[in-house]
């Protein structure tokens, strides 16, 4: 029987158990998962304070990579054998899962699993946010906050790809080298202070577009360093702290704050979704971005992939692999 790490309860880790193979329904495919995306809404979702948390019992793991090896009718052009990746929301920690043939996007040939496990949220997170959104233009100035982790990273590499000045703020002498690799025209310490690293990113010309995956003190540096009808994008709050939002700011500036949830868009526009892993996937085959790894963990150390995340001791993704 497949393998699969199972909540019971809210706040309780994960428990390694074995489930019975469900009977698909109508438009289902079986994958044999062969590598899952980590992601800190994982760690939300254990802890049920996730918007989309399940009901208990569950298996976390939003995204994953592996071969089709069943499915029913109306699957339309997905087939047994075929390499996919899945926007499950849930389930990707096990070692099958049963995922609607709708979310399953084809794996290009040159793309291997881990990197198809890892690639959609966070680039698909970073691309929508800035070209729908955000409306990002070539040379406008972009600030990345968190920029060295799951989505921040791709937010520096696909604002490069734009045409922006992307200025990156990471924690750590190492993170901070991950961000200037992926392409970054400045970085800065986050150990800095709040008051310098606003001095800083003043003193360069301020931020036309913000993105900010960590809200808490960071979100302060976000509207000071905001220039005249700059954009702030709220992508998540990793700092644990949900900022207050002072609106006068907001209006004496003229800045628009800009929510944003990558996995809303399967609900009410999954075309929209759909053409932007399709325009990334295009990148990824002409060499022009590719998901940073730091971290990739067997099946069975999973419960070590999900505390690196909740100590900020990755970059990039943490992957975890069945085979």
């Amino acid at each position: 029987m497949p393998r699969s790490f199972r909540v019971t309860a809210y706040g309780q880790l994960p428990a390694l158990c074995e489930l019975k193979r469900e009977t698909l329904a109508k438009g289902e495919i079986r994958l044999r998962i062969s590598a899952c995306g980590l992601n800190f809404a994982d760690l939300l979702m254990v802890e049920g304070r996730y918007q989309d948390t399940p009901a208990t019992p569950f298996t976390p793991g939003l995204e994953v990579a592996g071969e089709v090896i069943e499915i029913s009718e109306g699957c339309g052009e997905i087939s047994v054998g075929q390499r996919v990746a899945v926007f499950c929301g849930a389930g990707g920690l096990a070692e099958e899962g049963v995922f609607e043939a709708a979310a399953c996007l084809p794996i290009p040939d040159g793309m291997p699993d881990e990197h198809a496990a890892g690639f959609q949220i966070a680039y698909g997170t970073s691309h929508l946010a800035l070209t729908r959104r955000a409306r990002l233009r070539a040379g406008e100035r972009l600030l990345v906050l968190g920029a060295a982790g799951g989505v921040g990273l791709t937010a520096v590499e696909i604002g490069k790809a734009m045409g922006a000045h992307v200025t990156a703020v990471a924690r750590g002498a190492e993170k901070c080298a991950t961000a200037q690799a992926a392409g970054a025209d400045v970085v800065l310490d986050s150990d800095l202070g709040l008051e310098r690293l606003i001095a800083e990113v003043k003193g360069a010309g301020g931020a036309d577009v913000v993105y900010d995956p960590v809200g808490g003190e960071l979100f302060t540096l976000a509207m000071k360093s905001a220039r005249r009808e700059a954009r702030i994008l709220s992508i998540g709050f990793a700092s644990g702290t949900v900022p207050p939002v002072a609106a006068n700011h907001l209006l004496v500036k003229n800045i628009d704050l800009i929510g944003f949830y990558w996995g809303g868009y399967m609900k009410f526009a999954p075309d929209v979704l759909r053409e932007s892993l399709n325009e990334l996937m295009s990148l990824y085959e002409a060499g022009k971005i590719c998901p940073h790894i730091s971290h990739q963990l067997p099946f069975e150390q999973a419960l070590e992939g999900l505390e690196l995340l909740r100590e900020r001791k990755s970059t990039g993704k943490v992957v975890i692999t069945m085979g």
